[in-house]
């Protein structure tokens, strides 16, 4: 197969772009003070990074391994595998190696829980044993189920990222993460799944079988707009953090690892994302499920396919930053053609944006339906269009 690059120039930008931006208020260059040695903070709707150290070096994760337990599950329960009232029953075995083991949400022995009040616990309280009743339960052991959780993270292209329990307690260093990769991750259980998202995620507590504790989210009740995402600390990996903040339609994502403190962790993270929404600002480029368009498919039932914007697009820029709408330029790039079976959802395209002053900023783009292998049928049709140069 020839590899071909396919580069569309869009219209309809500038009106998408008109908005002008407001004076500036801080400056980009000049980010609040950060001692973690690993930080990362990204505008989610144009992937641009607003500050970075060492974000693709890996670390010991901690309970930020939670993120990929509860997007395992959103997978399955969106694919109709899972159901959000079936129960789990905490094994004795189970239960004597994780009653009372770091933060719990203090299952009883042989107990059974619904799915939806593990996820709870898993997200809210970060329950180490509500971890392992959920993959014992979907998956019949933790293997099976860290098996699932690695196979997700090839699926999202995520190297760096490698899971040997479902909880991340310490191991070793055989779970380990990256910045870079828990921040594309966190991105795709948002973006993905975003009914389960806001079902779940953005509580300050929960009160469980009579015992009330609080979400740990340095965010929660101090940054406006804070939604999620998980707090993670061990003796072996420090304390880290990923924070998402939703305010007026833009999301902004915090990702740091080992610190020394809470009180560091806490408090860094509120100034960087503050100075991540006063020193930048946004045009928007798309909304979400904008077809941008088409990239052609090889040995499919179809012969191509729609190409779609998976959240609102934007380009990011510093504040202040008035260049016009005309100067901005937006083209489709993929590595085609494409090779069926497609899945709705793969990221198959990068949409290449290009401004004054700017950075090229590259936002993945994904397929807008299914393509499954061609039939006979399919396979003659394409052969005919074929020699008729189609």
């Amino acid at each position: 197969m020839t590899a071909i690059f396919a580069a569309l120039l869009l219209s309809g930008t500038q009106s998408a772009l008109a908005k002008g931006l407001a004076a500036p208020l801080n400056d980009p260059a000049s980010p609040p003070q950060v001692d973690a040695p690993i930080a990362l903070l990204i505008d989610v709707a144009s992937g641009r990074v607003l500050f970075e150290r060492q974000s693709h070096r890996r670390f010991v994760p901690a309970s930020l391994t939670k993120i990929m337990t509860s997007y395992v599950a959103f997978e399955l329960i969106d694919q109709g595998k899972l159901s959000l009232d079936r129960t789990f029953t905490m094994r004795p075995e189970t239960f004597r190696k994780w009653h009372g083991v770091g933060s719990t949400m203090f299952l009883g022995n042989q107990s059974q829980t619904r799915v939806s009040d593990l996820i709870e616990g898993i997200v809210t309280v970060s329950a180490n044993d509500a971890c392992v009743v959920l993959g014992e339960g979907i998956a019949g052991n933790v293997s099976a189920f860290t098996a699932m959780m690695n196979a997700k993270a090839r699926e999202l292209g995520l190297r760096d990222m490698h899971f040997n329990t479902p909880n991340g307690w310490m191991d070793e260093g055989q779970t380990y993460v990256s910045a870079a990769d828990l921040a594309t991750l966190s991105t795709a259980l948002i973006t993905r799944h975003p009914a389960l998202y806001r079902r779940f995620y953005g509580h300050d507590r929960l009160t469980w079988n009579g015992i009330a504790q609080a979400n740990h989210n340095p965010l929660y009740g101090n940054t406006p707009g804070a939604d999620g995402v998980k707090t993670g600390f061990t003796n072996e990996a420090g304390y880290g953090f990923v924070g998402s903040v939703l305010r007026n339609g833009r999301r902004l994502m915090v990702v740091v690892g080992g610190y020394d403190r809470p009180t560091d962790r806490a408090r860094q993270s509120r100034e960087l994302i503050e100075w991540g929404f006063a020193a930048w600002d946004e045009r928007p480029l798309f909304r979400s499920g904008a077809v941008l368009g088409q990239a052609k498919v090889q040995g499919g039932a179809q012969r191509s396919i729609a190409l779609v914007a998976p959240q609102d697009l934007a380009l990011t820029v510093p504040r202040g930053w008035n260049a016009p709408a005309a100067s901005i330029r937006t083209r489709i790039r993929y590595k085609g053609p494409l090779r069926a079976p497609v899945a709705k959802g793969d990221e198959v395209a990068t949409l290449v944006v290009e401004a004054p002053g700017q950075p090229a900023q590259r936002i993945p783009l994904v397929a807008g339906a299914n393509v499954a292998p061609a039939g006979l049928f399919d396979r003659l049709r394409n052969g005919l269009l074929a020699m008729v140069g189609q």
